[in-house]
């Protein structure tokens, strides 16, 4: 059996959790106030910036047996480069201060999700992390473009406000099925396990960076 469906049945339970996080279904809804997406861009910003050194780091300490996933590594890095000032770009475009974002530091919860995916990377499998790939990207396609459309109507702002949302609902589509490919290549049971392990875990800690944005906010 591929791993691929193994890591979706593996990982069901905490997929739903997230899926059914108040800032989701409230976003879906068209409730979601333009602070309280803010929010969400300056916590995106925060993790997306790591996206490339993180895949630098993982690239870095895989194995020589791995060079078929360095390689796809190195590929996945050129298409990552630069989509954390798309978000900032957004956070101009729907009348937040971009500046003071690039200069702040993360909250605690995107701050501990970064934090373990660094130590993933450096202390113990770097394969597992591509258990966040998973979850991020995953999460991107269920629910990025539609919720662009729905914000983007209910906030009543440019579309240049959710190019982030917009871009990655659509080209996540396409890492989803690369990513597919990708896991289905692994074949030792460690390497396996610490994918399906991250994910469970990451499901976790992006579910908190989503509840830990206040959704009684009314600005």
């Amino acid at each position: 059996m591929h791993f691929y469906p193994q890591l979706q049945h593996a990982t069901a339970g905490e997929r739903a959790t997230l899926l059914s996080s108040p800032l989701i279904t409230t976003a879906l809804a068209g409730q979601v106030k333009r602070q309280q997406y803010l929010g969400f861009l300056g916590r995106a910003f925060h993790h997306v910036k790591h996206t490339v050194p993180l895949l630098m780091a993982c690239g870095a300490r895989l194995p020589d047996r791995q060079e078929w996933l360095r390689s796809a590594i190195a590929h996945y890095i050129e298409e990552e480069l630069g989509h954390h000032e798309w978000i900032l770009n957004d956070i101009a475009a729907a009348g937040g201060d971009a500046d003071a974002v690039r200069d702040s530091q993360p909250d605690f919860d995107t701050d501990l999700m970064v934090a373990y995916a660094y130590d993933t990377v450096t202390r113990r499998n770097p394969v597992g992390f591509f258990g966040m790939v998973y979850v991020l990207e995953g999460t991107s396609v269920s629910l990025a473009s539609h919720a662009a459309s729905v914000l983007q109507e209910a906030l009543d702002l440019p579309p240049g406000a959710f190019t982030y949302l917009s871009s990655h609902g659509s080209l996540d589509v396409e890492h989803i099925g690369d990513f597919e490919q990708l896991v289905n290549r692994l074949d030792r049971p460690d390497d396996r396990e610490a994918v399906v392990n991250n994910a469970q875990t990451f499901f976790r800690l992006y579910g908190n960076v989503l509840r830990g944005i206040d959704l009684q906010e009314h600005a």
